[in-house]
């Protein structure tokens, strides 16, 4: 198969799979996943651009949660706010002077699903449990990660040559 057309097919099924799985089975917002799954490819594909794209992503959720952590108890300016995101940007940039971090946007992509992730879902980064922002931020950007690997997968394997008879 061409490999356009078999990425457009991998990508579609997975697409819709992944679309069904967060609106039933494991509520997180599917356009984190969405988000994830191309910082996947952002960072070269399979298992070690899986393990990049995660640990980067992680990285951006984890500056945001302390980011907005400091802000849900600091003054309720918007000059505080600013400042503090401004920080966070700096740190975003800072953490990604680590080999493993060394892709800014993938940062960007967690610290922006997390502030998403807490406006969509009515939560701030003090809200107790499972519904907890920053898990639901880091669930979702591992699943969309996973399906990533597997769209990957998906694709090479309808691309595949067929082996000839012996």
């Amino acid at each position: 198969m061409h490999p356009r057309l078999a990425a457009m097919v991998s990508l579609g099924v997975l697409g819709a799979i992944d679309t069904y799985i967060t609106a039933t089975i494991f509520p997180v917002p599917v356009w984190v996943t969405f988000i994830a799954w191309a910082s996947f490819y952002a960072c070269g594909g399979g298992q070690e651009g899986l393990v990049k794209s995660v640990a980067r992503n992680w990285t951006g959720i984890i500056i945001a949660s302390i980011t907005l952590l400091i802000i849900q108890f600091g003054p309720t300016h918007p000059l505080f706010a600013a400042i503090l995101v401004g920080l966070g940007t700096s740190a975003m940039v800072l953490a990604a002077g680590i080999k493993l971090l060394d892709f800014p946007p993938a940062i960007v992509f967690g610290f922006a699903s997390l502030v998403g992730t807490t406006a969509a879902t009515d939560t701030t980064v003090v809200t107790p449990g499972i519904n907890h922002p920053t898990l639901v931020a880091m669930a979702a950007m591992l699943l969309g990660g996973i399906f990533g690997l597997l769209s990957e997968i998906g694709t090479s394997l309808l691309t595949a040559k067929k082996l000839a008879a012996a």
